[in-house]
């Protein structure tokens, strides 16, 4: 085997290697494109009052808040609508981007919420067994691990891919990151509370005794809702 002959097939070998690490990094990266806004929302919101969660599914303080947001959107599921939209950290959480497409591509097909919760459940594990490389967080290449939630989930997994690279989810994340920075978020978890900025430390009860006050100024009447002593008004987010 001539030499000039071994050197084409290197070559070709090292294009082939460049190709995939570019398409793993952009997987991972933010990319050009505008959109609308999200509107990932639940509750019925009754008493007119919208809570909303600035997030990037790979910050460690975005998975302590997850369980105590998710008391309350349950708790108050009848009287407010609590929203969620992306603010992904790309500085220092590498698959941060990577994890909004794919709750973005779940949205496509109707299982936004599912996939936003095994996101966190997954970001809780990591941070809380000092790291395990086999979770998404951590991997190379962490659409192998949406996949598996995909399918985990029911979604249709080719429609899950196509839209997972698609502009109109880039432009839907690129939306959110942009009304977030007119707003002045800086870092995650960011609360707002019918437009304003919210500091709550890590409790209910600190929500609760908030959200009861903006009720009971819009409607003029006490929230049923169980109102426990808030013990601090500090929001630790991950900037």
């Amino acid at each position: 085997m001539s030499k000039q002959f071994l050197a084409v097939i290197l070559a070709v070998i090292l294009v082939f290697v460049a190709i995939f690490a570019f398409g793993n990094k952009a997987a991972n990266t933010p990319t050009s494109g505008n959109g609308s806004i999200s509107q990932h929302i639940e509750g019925l919101g009754q008493d007119h009052v919208t809570l909303v969660e600035y997030g990037d599914y790979e910050c460690p303080y975005c998975g302590v808040y997850f369980p105590i947001v998710n008391q309350i959107a349950t708790q108050y599921k009848n009287q407010i609508t609590f929203q969620f939209r992306n603010f992904p950290l790309t500085s220092i959480h590498p698959n941060a981007f990577a994890g909004a497409r794919a709750a973005e591509a779940a949205a496509l097909q109707g299982k936004f919420w599912q996939m936003h919760d095994l996101l966190y459940q997954q970001n809780e594990i990591y941070y809380a067994n000092n790291q395990p490389q086999n979770n998404w967080i951590a991997a190379p290449n962490p659409q192998t691990y949406f996949d598996q939630f995909a399918t985990q989930i029911g979604l249709n997994l080719t429609k899950f891919n196509q839209d997972y690279a698609s502009n109109q989810v880039n432009g839907t994340i690129n939306a959110d990151e942009a009304e977030g920075n007119k707003l002045g978020v800086s870092g995650t978890p960011a609360f707002f509370l019918d437009g304003k900025q919210i500091n709550v430390g890590e409790s209910a009860a600190q929500f609760q005794s908030l959200i009861n006050a903006e009720i009971a100024k819009k409607t003029g009447k006490a929230s049923p809702a169980t109102n426990s002593t808030s013990a601090g008004t500090t929001t630790q987010t991950h900037k």
